[in-house]
């Protein structure tokens, strides 16, 4: 457009219009000279349209207006654009917020039929008034070609014709001239004189008609809005209702970006419901176009890369054309509607897609038809293969590995990540194992107690079948991007890939179909499978059966119970041994042999190991807090036998028995049919466990299982393989037991368990006072209120209790775990034991004061050679009494004689009979003279001799003893009033 030759006409154009010289005359008054050099300038600034041409109709502002395109400059320019006016013609004025959202009668049918006529088109145009200003618009004549025969009709003309504009009143002079603009020459006034009198013929003609503005009853449009008129969602769910294949017909009024529009319902099938004429914000279904800038802010925001590309593209082949749309529904906020423009010559969305202009949506993917998504992908992949538009900087993602994995799946570690074996990769580390995830699925995770994170609904259930579908089994794997996975305060990189086994070419998809999983929700630029419109699709009939994780019914969950604890252990095993042979799922390997089951016929989980063999220690487990004892050797092979062999697999067990641990015994099987086999026999045949040797004593283990251990040791296998070390016998005085000299010292009695066990502090020992000192202060600095401890069994802490002068701390040990909110604790200094409150009754006990540091006051004894019944007895009951009428309160004189235990073997005697004669009576002969208590057999004497230095002093007391026992057994006192006791309570006593 911008040519020289045409300057000189637009300056004559000034000259000849009295209003643009009247503004010219004007503003060289202001500034007193115009030079023709900054005249050029201003030209220069913006397109200058020659007299005459042809251009393409972008769009059109209203019934006498329109914007003309030129051709741009250059291939990555813009090109420029014209408001063309029609010249002495006016047309009525559309709707805005200026007047109310309401039309001039007939200004919108006006605006219809000029669009309708040239949007898209190339017309033919006359300048005939241009401004001085890049903002001013053009007036002059719009011809349009009619391609059926060729002629040519003025559009300003035609429109009057129909009743969309008026011309306007400029009084012709008696020779029917214009007596405002005279002509230069007699051509150009009698085309000027041809043009108004065409104008006034039209007018009266629709006048006559009574078309468009002259009808009766002209159409004034009420324009409503999103948000303010009526609600978006509201005109998706009328459109499915009222509208013919759930399309409606709109006219895009305005482009915002590549991918989002302002338009207007044309449609008349919405009438009804009100709603034709409204206006609303769409976005396009599947794609996501850069964002243009915003000048307006402070500071202006710049525009994306392609944005402005993307923009005029749809402008292009989309403004103010009238289409079909399907709505799909709604954004997240309900205020715009997400549809799929329906346009003859093909998809926009496609179009776009292909030429590098916008990303794909995975958000609004999944409300689109499956049917339609594959073409939006391919043209995706066509611009990222060729580096076009928005991913002119793409490059592949890049596999730190290989691409494709076979393997074996060791383990599921949730119900979208499992642990592989490759083939061929020996299995002698954890290391060998490949972590990997399925590409593009999201399972519902597992609850992590802890952290107080309960499970997620199905996320049992997606483990398990994902368990059943690939554990043990051989699997193909291709990976298709890998991540930076966060795990505690490191980042671990995982790779992400589709899983087929066997027929199911993805497993990922096999578990959205059953409602178990959900497609992850991915940035738009992030890299996701390949198979990902596949799993949206399963995802979407998963959803609409409302199967699994999409169910409207309450999740009823999984609650086994929990037999892990002793107590509960051993009170349920009757039930196990009696139900036989039951199926099993192995949850966990702690060793080669002991595990954690699920047995589901009982919904019960249960520690387990099987009966009659021993595996070797194997390493901690990685993560654990706790120092573990060293590995033995084949102990780590022992438990990856058990974790390729058992772990998450369904086995067959028969139970037997059950341990003091609460761990079940029995028998294991893995396998089925012909495979069926034992696993013990297998463990022990490849070396990696041996028979207990007890069970062999008691000849309770079966000859299978020897005679597979014999084979072990015969081919040297596994641990067989270990040659013997051979250890050099050791001097007999090196060999011999250091025995203990004789002690006798005065004690004071501070807690009595039993009626030969108990506590005593030593009379005169000064860490007594340092202790109860020591204590004093700690209670004076702390008070007496709990604190956060870590309560495990034998942590030292700081208990409270009281004496009967007040509360206040002492030193104490916890014995036993807790259960629920208190804890069993044995206070060191006085050896009484009590059960406290976990949070008031305990604090951390200060370093300074561990007993590593200050040993325990109290020290722990038992009467020498002398036994009793159980508290629980009546004897026994008596027996402690005894002891406490005896020797409480007062001191008293104890010969040690050594230690069985931890606890010291002693003769009490009062002090009164310590200081008699030859003749004194311990305690423990008196306990035995009235029948409370017995003496032990003949050849535990001898054994407590043999750690005495000079053990005469044991025989003696133990004779002495056995005279007392005698007369007691006479006399029928105490346990002996019944008669002689037998062996069998020697288990009692």
């Amino acid at each position: 457009w911008l040519r020289k030759k045409d300057i000189v006409q637009h300056q004559k154009t000034i000259t000849h219009c009295p209003r643009r010289q009247s503004r010219h005359i004007a503003s060289s008054k202001t500034n007193h000279i115009v030079t023709k050099k900054k005249i050029m300038s201003n030209l220069s600034m913006r397109p200058v349209l020659p007299s005459r041409g042809v251009a393409k109709v972008k769009n059109v502002l209203s019934g006498d207006t329109v914007v003309l395109l030129g051709k741009a400059s250059g291939p990555n320019a813009k090109a420029p654009e014209v408001v063309f006016t029609f010249e002495r013609v006016t047309a009525p004025r559309m709707a805005s917020k200026s007047n109310n959202n309401l039309d001039e009668p007939a200004a919108f049918p006006a605006r219809e039929w000029l669009r309708s006529k040239c949007v898209g088109k190339n017309v033919s145009f006359e300048t005939r008034k241009q401004g001085a200003t890049a903002g001013d618009r053009v007036y002059g004549l719009l011809f349009f070609t009619n391609p059926a025969d060729g002629t040519q009709s003025n559009l300003a003309v035609e429109s009057v014709r129909n009743g969309f504009a008026t011309p306007k009143v400029f009084g012709l002079d008696g020779d029917g001239k214009n007596s405002d603009d005279k002509a230069d020459d007699d051509d150009a006034a009698a085309a000027i004189d041809d043009y108004e009198r065409q104008l006034q013929s039209a007018f009266q003609e629709a006048k006559n008609n009574k078309v468009g503005m002259h009808s009766d009853v002209p159409l004034v449009r009420q324009l409503k809005n999103a948000g303010d008129d009526f609600q978006t969602l509201t005109l998706v769910e009328q459109t499915k209702k009222l509208c013919s294949k759930a399309t409606l017909k709109v006219v895009i009024e305005y482009v915002f970006d590549g991918s989002r529009y302002r338009v207007q319902v044309t449609d008349d099938q919405l009438a009804p419901a009100g709603l034709k004429y409204g206006s609303f914000t769409l976005l396009l279904a599947g794609v996501s176009s850069p964002r243009p800038g915003n000048p307006r802010l402070n500071p202006p925001a710049e525009s994306e890369p392609f944005a402005e590309e993307a923009k005029q593209f749809v402008e292009l082949r989309l403004l103010h054309r009238e289409l079909e749309v399907t709505l799909h529904g709604t954004d997240k906020s309900g205020a715009c509607a997400v549809g799929t423009i329906h346009h003859p010559k093909g998809n926009i969305a496609v179009e776009l897609l292909k030429n590098g202009l916008a990303r794909m949506s995975d958000w609004s993917v999944r409300m689109m038809s499956p049917m339609d998504v594959p073409a939006l992908r391919i043209a995706e992949n066509g611009a990222k293969r060729t580096n076009t538009g928005v991913w002119h900087a793409y490059q592949p993602p890049q596999i730190s590995g290989a691409s494709q994995i076979i393997g074996t799946v060791v383990e599921v570690i949730t119900g979208d990540t499992l642990s592989i074996l490759p083939n061929g990769v020996p299995y002698d580390s954890e290391e060998r194992l490949k972590k990997i995830s399925l590409a593009s699925v999201r399972s519902p995770r597992v609850g992590n107690e802890r952290v107080g994170r309960a499970d997620e609904p199905y996320s049992h259930e997606c483990k398990d079948r994902l368990r059943v579908l690939t554990v043990g089994k051989n699997v193909k794997i291709t990976v298709h991007y890998e991540r930076e996975i966060p795990i505690g305060g490191k980042t671990e990189k995982r790779q992400f890939g589709t899983i087929a086994v066997g027929k199911r070419e993805d497993i990922g998809q096999v578990l959205i179909n059953e409602g178990l999983a959900v497609t992850q929700r991915h940035r738009d630029d992030d890299e996701k499978s390949p198979r990902y419109d596949e799993l949206v699709a399963a995802e979407a009939l998963a959803k609409a059966a409302k199967k699994g994780v999409h169910s409207e019914k309450e999740y009823a969950g999984r609650s086994p119970v929990d037999l892990m604890d002793p107590k509960k252990a051993k009170a349920y095993s009757g039930s196990l041994m009696r139900s036989g042979t039951v199926k099993a799922v192995v949850e966990f390997v702690f060793n080669g042999s002991r595990c954690k089951l699920l047995v589901p016929s009982e919904n019960c989980n249960i520690m387990f190991a099987p009966a009659n063999i021993r595996v070797p220690q194997p390493s901690p487990s990685p993560g654990s807090k706790a120092a573990g004892k060293p590995a033995e050797p084949f102990g780590d092979a022992s438990k990856r036998h058990a974790r390729l062999t058992l772990l998450q697999r369904t086995v067959e067990i028969t139970c037997t028995g059950v341990t003091m641990g609460g761990v079940i015994t029995g028998d294991i099987f893995v396998g089925t049919g012909a495979q069926r086999r034992d696993y013990s026999m297998e463990l022990v045949g490849a070396g990696l466990a041996t028979v207990d040797q007890r069970k062999i004593d008691y000849g309770e283990a079966p000859k299978s299982i020897i005679d597979a251990q014999l084979a072990a040791q015969k081919n040297k296998t596994g641990i067989w393989s270990i040659e013997p070390k051979v250890v050099e016998p050791k001097s007999t005085a090196t060999a011999a037991p250091t025995k203990k000299a004789e002690g006798t010292s005065t004690i004071r009695l501070s807690e009595i368990r039993s009626g030969n066990h108990f506590f005593y502090h030593i009379v005169g020992d000064e860490s007594t006072k340092v202790i109860e000192d020591s204590m004093k202060t700690f209670t004076a600095n702390n008070g007496t209120d709990g604190a956060p401890i870590d309560a495990k069994v034998g942590k030292a802490v700081a208990a409270l209790f009281d004496d009967g002068s007040g509360k206040s701390w002492y030193r104490a040990k916890i014995v036993e775990k807790p259960e629920g909110q208190k804890v069993k604790v044995l206070f060191l200094d006085h050896g009484n034991v009590a059960t406290v409150p976990l949070a008031t009754h305990l604090r951390p006990l200060d370093v300074t004061l561990g007993p590593d540091r200050i040993a325990p006051v109290a020290k722990e004894a038992e009467l020498a050679l002398t036994l009793v019944r159980p508290i629980t007895d009546d004897e026994g009951i008596d027996a402690a009494r005894m002891l406490q009428s005896l020797g409480w309160g007062q001191n008293l004189t104890a010969r040690a004689f050594c230690e069985v235990e931890g606890k010291v073997q002693v003769a009490l005697m009062t002090e009164s009979d310590s200081s008699s004669s030859s003749t004194t009576t311990t305690i423990n002969e008196q306990l035995i003279a009235a029948g409370l208590a017995r003496v032990v057999k003949q050849q535990v004497v001898k054994s407590l001799a043999t750690k005495v230095m000079g053990g005469n002093a044991v025989v003696k007391l133990a004779a002495d003893l056995n005279v007392a026992q005698e007369a007691a057994r006479k006399l029928r006192a105490g346990m002996w009033r019944y008669g002689d006791i037998g062996d069998e309570d020697d288990e009692e006593m």
